[in-house]
């Protein structure tokens, strides 16, 4: 089953399969999610998901399973 990953705020939306990794989808949807440490340490990469008020950090993070749509907020902290 394939989920629907809309990304904030452009509204860009593209298929991924559960497991493949956040950035990864990103890319291909041709969406930049910036990046340090890629190991969730230095939080430049943090996304809130479906309006959630936790962050999350997308270098460490993959669609999960059994959802078929998730939105991805992308925005931008001023110190990176």
């Amino acid at each position: 089953m394939s989920t629907e990953i809309r990304f904030l705020p452009d509204d860009v939306v593209v298929e991924a399969e559960a497991g493949e990794p956040l950035l990864q989808v990103a890319a291909r949807a041709g969406v930049t999610i910036p990046t340090g440490c890629l190991m969730g340490s230095c939080h430049a990469c943090e996304v809130e998901v479906d309006g959630g008020e936790d962050p999350i950090c997308a270098c460490i993070s993959a669609v999960p399973a059994g959802r078929s749509q998730m939105t991805i907020d992308l925005y931008v902290d001023p110190t990176w």
